[in-house]
């Protein structure tokens, strides 16, 4: 392989590409600090780690993006930091054995789209009930104001580029708790993440209630969307396969949870952000994870302080946005009559029973390939009606 596309730079542009996807990540993991109570420093060291991990190995955008399917679901049914933590090894140890079987091609290939959308669909209105019910009222008629303020925000930047809407209601969200503050301790401090040992119980627990309704998810849009994604900006980068991208989600989730970091997969939408930034080698990817290294390692005690006092009803507003794009997600299966059923009957199984979203990928399965015919069932319908 030509050496100079491999070649690691720290030049502007990869300084630009960094902050590619940083509005995507930075909410998912103040939410996830927040519902979980998780150690903030071993969080952010953890995740900035794994940003250098993949910069080195890929050597091109290859970014870290919190599990979202996991994220939302620690979040809106407020699971313990220890299960996510089983649900990374459980997860890490799933995607190992299907790598190096060979199995995660096959079963790529066999989860199909309307099943992921399904999923999808269900987790969207997870976010959304918990922005309406929890996160908007927190704080009384100031809290009100705070999410108008927010949203118009997110509707003036929704697609601005050089000012992330997230990033920027973010960094409104912690202006506001910095304010409120009473006291706050050093802002200065060196701090080591913490060491952690998820017990057995932890691990079958967030393998059934976190990494299975998170496999689907991942096989569509952290790997297959992933490699997709790099052949299309690096056609010349033929070493980017799908058994490479499945062992190093894998390693990361192995090796995550007991320095205390939150589950983490690649992501096609983060490469294309940093890419669209001006990313093109591993640079841009570990200046973004020198930033949250940095911020752990030295800011992480009065960054926790503040994340502590954030108002929920910023975060809810931005929940609430991050469900609404979850949910148009199954506008592609609107042409495909029974891909929308499977889809529609995937989400709403996930999203209102007990282990739900394990129901709604068993049912939605059976769904797909069950010779179905939905044109006799709708005369049978009719039938009765008649």
């Amino acid at each position: 392989m030509n050496q100079n596309l491999t070649t690691i730079k720290f030049n502007r542009q990869e300084f630009a590409g960094a902050f590619g996807d940083i509005g995507t990540d930075f909410p998912l993991l103040v939410a996830m600090i927040l519902a979980t109570g998780l150690h903030t420093p071993s969080v952010l060291i953890v995740f900035g780690l794994m940003q250098i991990f993949t910069g080195l190995i890929y050597r091109m955008p290859m970014p870290v993006q919190p599990l979202k399917a996991m994220a939302t679901l620690v979040i809106s049914q407020k699971i313990a930091g220890t299960v996510l933590l089983g649900a990374g090894l459980a997860i890490g140890v799933v995607m190992l054995m299907l790598s190096l079987t060979g199995l995660l091609d096959k079963l790529a290939r066999w989860v199909p789209k309307s099943v992921v959308r399904g999923i999808q669909f269900g987790l969207g209105l997870s976010l959304c009930l918990l922005a309406f019910k929890d996160y908007l009222p927190a704080n009384g008629l100031s809290g009100f104001v705070l999410a108008a303020i927010a949203f118009v925000l997110i509707v003036v930047l929704i697609d601005n580029r050089k000012y992330p809407a997230s990033l920027v209601v973010i960094l409104l969200g912690i202006l506001y708790a910095a304010i409120n503050l009473d006291e706050v301790s050093p802002l200065f401090g060196f701090t080591l993440p913490q060491v952690n040992a998820p017990s057995i119980d932890d691990i079958a627990k967030g393998l059934v209630l976190l990494a299975l309704p998170q496999i689907p998810l991942s096989l569509g849009n952290s790997i297959l969307a992933t490699r997709q994604v790099a052949h299309d900006l690096f056609p010349e980068r033929s070493d980017i396969t799908i058994r490479k991208i499945g062992i190093t989600y894998s390693i990361m989730n192995l090796a995550a949870p007991w320095a205390g970091g939150i589950p983490c997969c690649h992501g096609a939408g983060g490469m294309v952000g940093h890419y669209t930034f001006g990313g093109r080698t591993g640079g841009s990817v570990i200046i973004y994870g020198m930033i949250f290294l940095i911020l752990g390692m030295f800011f992480g005690n009065s960054f926790h302080q503040l994340i502590a006092a954030f108002p929920l009803p910023v975060l809810g507003t931005i929940l609430l946005f991050e469900g609404a794009a979850l949910l148009l997600l199954i506008r592609d299966q609107a042409a495909d009559q029974k891909g929308l059923v499977v889809a529609i009957l995937t989400g709403l199984l996930a999203f209102g029973l007990p282990y739900g979203f394990l129901v709604g990928i068993v049912a939605g399965l059976l769904l797909h390939y069950l010779p179905v015919n939905l044109n006799a069932l709708k005369e049978i319908g009719k039938q009765k009606d008649t």
